[in-house]
């Protein structure tokens, strides 16, 4: 299972990506991100998209290992970390 830190980084710049575009409140956040608690409103119910472990089986199980899969995110993860740093 991926490991998430649940920083919420992708969720506040899903302006990132245009497949995220329908999630974006305006501001770059995703409309079902809660600032106070860092945590998506509809977690269990969340977007195909928004579920590394779903989206691998879906679309990745036949192209690559779950660990490269899951190397490939937690190194956006880590460029989501080094971003918010310089700002």
């Amino acid at each position: 299972m991926f490991k998430c830190k649940q920083c919420g980084l992708c969720c506040k710049n899903v302006s990132m990506s245009s497949i995220y575009a329908e999630l974006n409140r305006g501001d770059g956040t995703c409309k079902f991100f809660d600032g106070n608690s860092s945590l998506c409103t509809i977690y269990d119910h969340r977007p195909l998209i928004c579920n590394i472990d779903a989206m691998y089986e879906s679309f990745y199980a036949d192209k690559m290992s779950r660990d490269e899969f899951y190397e490939l995110n937690y190194a956006g993860c880590r460029a989501l970390e080094k971003a918010q740093i310089k700002d």
